[in-house]
């Protein structure tokens, strides 16, 4: 679905992506894991043609990005980065119908509004709707921005570190939904997170990355202290506890 094939991508002479050569599949959640400067972010925003690679060649559905249009990538991939700006005083409602933007050629239709409220139910943000986003909760507003990425309805869902600086309940609450709306409609999600606890428990697949270069690629059995100790550089420990992994530092 979303082949990489030698990519490489710099910032002027400063290489920070180097030959890499990966597949993702719908209908999965891959964790982009690895210490700062290794090209998580970067990676993320190469996919969404924010940038351009060097060399190599990212294909969608069999066809290169190159070929795509802005307008037919924003309706096929949704990108949330880890800063975003919304004016202070649009309400929910306003702020998770952007999401249907790319999708909008005159006026919105009725589809469109129904796109709209069955997100914001699903989201549990329907008692939020008239609100202004500058009087919500940093969960809350965390959630209007995904669901203002669902609202999009992607084939691609890129997230960069979507539950960063919030508490460990609305950091399972967002992570849980990410996951059952990627399954129920068969989204391939790629998200970067630094807790390396929760990727295991939410995501399918790891891509480890250091350098700029991916390190190991895999489903949960990469996840072992000795690739961990050479990616971050620090020991860890790691336990099965209920049939789970659990690293500890």
């Amino acid at each position: 679905m979303l082949k990489v094939e030698s990519l490489s991508v710099g910032y002027g002479e400063r290489e920070v992506l180097k030959e890499l050569n990966i597949e993702f599949k719908k209908g999965f959640i891959y964790s982009i894991l690895g210490p700062n400067g290794s090209g998580k972010s970067t990676f993320l925003r190469v996919i969404d043609k924010i940038l351009k690679p060097n060399n190599g060649t990212i294909y969608l559905n069999g066809k290169s990005i190159k070929s795509f249009s802005a307008s037919q990538i924003s309706k096929i991939i949704a990108y949330l980065p880890q800063r975003i700006d919304i004016l202070p005083f649009c309400k929910v409602l306003d702020a998770v119908f952007l999401g249907r933007k790319p999708h909008i050629s005159f006026e919105p239709t009725s589809f469109d509004l129904e796109i709209v409220l069955e997100t914001i139910n699903k989201f549990g943000l329907s008692k939020f709707a008239f609100r202004n986003i500058n009087e919500l909760s940093g969960g809350e507003f965390q959630k209007v921005l995904i669901a203002r990425a669902f609202a999009q309805k992607p084939e691609v869902l890129l997230l960069d570190e979507p539950v960063n600086h919030l508490d460990p309940k609305n950091q399972i609450e967002i992570l849980k939904l990410i996951r059952k709306l990627t399954k129920d409609n068969n989204i391939l999600t790629i998200i970067v997170l630094h807790d390396i606890n929760l990727a295991i428990q939410f995501s399918d697949y790891f891509v480890l990355m250091k350098n700029g270069r991916i390190f190991k690629f895999g489903d949960l059995t990469v996840i072992d202290s000795d690739t961990i100790k050479e990616v971050y550089e620090i020991d860890v420990e790691i336990l099965e506890y209920n049939g789970r992994k659990l690293v500890l530092f």
